[in-house]
């Protein structure tokens, strides 16, 4: 009966640090190889860590499959933050948002980074939507969150912003998926698209839909 107590209360904490080591490895993985590709052994060789190392920081694969995409999804949050940022109103802040998420398929350097990434996210969002659905919360934080400030302000009409938040996103994504079929999407065209599109859905007044498509249309 002392045995397994004893082995409880020998477990070491988790180490911030080597959750790190192991995070950084699976993400190479699944950059490398896509999720398919991802097992634990592949993650331990990488990260030179054992595998009571790894049980003492995930359960199960799943668990990190769901930590890899949270941690990518949190720096793809921060990015679109930045672009945000100096944005005037909540309107120009939703267009610099889709802009945002729009470099995963016309930037030549963030399609080929997360291209596998994201078709493995979505795909994942059918099959096991618990692995994503905190990925996809981070991402379409700061979008939720101008269309809430957006709505208080009246700049926006009859919308939930959570909901709206995800339409905009599919929007997004079906404008991205197509030009990687086709390979024939122009960036501008794509852009205004959506932007239209959404701004129309969110009740945005037709002179400021012109004046922000414009904008963004704008060099520099």
């Amino acid at each position: 009966m002392s045995g397994p107590l004893s082995r409880r209360r020998n477990k070491l904490p988790p180490d911030p640090e080597v959750r790190s080591a192991i995070l950084d490895a699976a993400s190479k993985c699944v950059r490398d190889e896509g999720v398919r590709g991802l097992s634990i052994a592949s993650v331990l060789e990488r990260a030179q860590l054992s595998t009571r190392a790894f049980y003492r920081h995930f359960e199960s694969k799943d668990q990190l499959v769901a930590a890899v995409f949270l941690e990518m999804a949190r720096a793809e949050t921060q990015r679109l933050k930045r672009k945000m940022a100096d944005t005037a109103c909540p309107v120009e802040a939703v267009v610099a948002w889709v802009e945002g998420r729009l470099d995963l398929a016309f930037d030549g350097d963030t399609e080929f980074d997360l291209r596998r990434v994201a078709l493995e996210a979505q795909s994942k969002a059918f099959s096991s939507p618990e692995l994503v659905a905190p990925a996809y919360s981070a991402i379409l934080e700061p979008l939720t969150e101008q269309l809430e400030r957006g709505l208080e302000q009246g700049v926006f009409e009859d919308i939930v912003p959570a909901t709206a938040a995800k339409s905009i996103h599919g929007v997004v994504w079906a404008g991205t998926q197509r030009h990687w079929a086709a390979h024939r999407w122009n960036r501008t065209e794509t852009r205004d698209r959506a932007i239209r599109f959404c701004l129309r859905g969110l009740g945005v007044a037709p002179d400021m839909i012109e004046r922000v498509t414009a904008s963004a249309a704008a060099p520099g």
